[in-house]
């Protein structure tokens, strides 16, 4: 994609979300967004453009660090529950409540059992903030191993993407079938109807920030804002559904 077609598509995008967000804020809409993927998949950028424009004071984004020795004796939803959204807000989760189902699976950061309750309660967690009327899309970003292992290369080379270097980067590539398999349960055991999880096929980032944007608008603001912003590309960002996992649609 051009750099000027680029521009005008994600300015389209933003200016929707500016005008959702200034009716939000008067009809006291909450938004949830949660943002998975995996390492190096785009998380940042893509919240980058999304929060661009919003209104701090309205917007917030939460990454939470590992939990404290007093966290990991709560609740497993109680911390990630403390920065829901309150009237008129939006909520961006990089990384959520879904570590339990992702790296702590891979890494063994939790137990199994911890791990299946997660996989039990997650829907019903997230059925009670839909009915309680805070709005929740999840958005799962998948890119193929060849370019995560040269965006890993590129945070290790380039000085401005220090800050993105962490321990996990060096047993991505390693673990990677182990990632695919614990994405493949997370998705099956986590969509659901009231809650669904989109994909985004990551590889190529204008194309998925573009997409992320796009469904948003639809998502989220009613018909007299999204009626002008294209649908986001099904070849980039679709509904998970079971057969995704194995038809190439999904990274393996």
């Amino acid at each position: 994609m051009a750099d000027d077609e680029y521009e005008r598509q994600l300015e389209q995008a933003q200016l929707a979300l500016v005008a959702w967000q200034i009716a939000a804020a008067a009809s006291g809409e909450r938004v949830v967004i949660v943002l998975e993927g995996r390492d190096s998949a785009g998380k940042d950028g893509t919240i980058k453009r999304i929060v661009e424009h919003l209104s701090v004071r309205l917007t917030r984004v939460v990454a939470l660090p590992k939990p404290s020795d007093r966290e990991r004796t709560q609740w497993y939803f109680q911390r990630y529950a403390a920065h829901l959204p309150a009237a008129g807000e939006i909520v961006i989760f990089n990384r959520s409540w879904y570590n339990r189902a992702g790296v702590e699976v891979v890494m063994g950061f939790s137990t199994e059992a911890e791990q299946a309750e997660f996989l039990r309660d997650a829907p019903d967690f997230e059925r009670m903030l839909v009915e309680s009327g805070v709005r929740v899309v999840k958005l799962w970003l998948d890119i193929g191993k060849k370019e995560q292992a040269k965006r890993l290369k590129d945070r290790r080379t380039d000085p401005l993407k220090q800050l993105k270097v962490s321990d996990m980067d060096a047993v991505a590539q390693q673990h990677w079938d182990d990632y695919s398999t614990a994405r493949d349960t997370m998705l099956l055991r986590t969509h659901t109807p009231i809650a669904p999880w989109h994909c985004v096929r990551a590889d190529h980032k204008k194309a998925a920030r573009i997409a992320v944007l796009r469904h948003l608008v639809h998502r989220i603001a009613p018909p007299a804002i999204a009626k002008d912003v294209p649908v986001a590309d099904p070849d980039v960002l679709f509904p998970f559904d079971a057969n995704a996992i194995s038809d190439g649609r999904l990274a393996r």
